[in-house]
């Protein structure tokens, strides 16, 4: 692997590390908004609120898992 090739994988494993961390803040986000709706902080119906912090919830923990294979993925696919 010559020195542009590995630093072409570091940039794009670094990359790949944001955009999942960024995921996983956003989940965070949503589910705290989630439950101020649900606890009456935020002025919208409870139902929203338990909606977003589910999608939160499923932010959080599984789409960085589903990003992070479709990343690996692509890389097997470059040159």
């Amino acid at each position: 692997m010559t020195r542009s090739e590995r630093t072409t994988a570091e940039t794009r494993a670094r990359n790949g590390y944001i955009i999942v961390t960024l995921v996983r803040f956003g989940g965070i986000a949503l589910i705290m908004l989630g439950f101020a709706i649900v606890r009456g902080v935020i002025d919208l119906p409870r139902a929203a609120g338990a909606v977003l912090a589910v999608a939160g919830f499923f932010e959080f923990f599984f789409l960085p898992r589903f990003i992070a294979r479709r990343w690996n993925a692509g890389a097997d696919t470059h040159p």
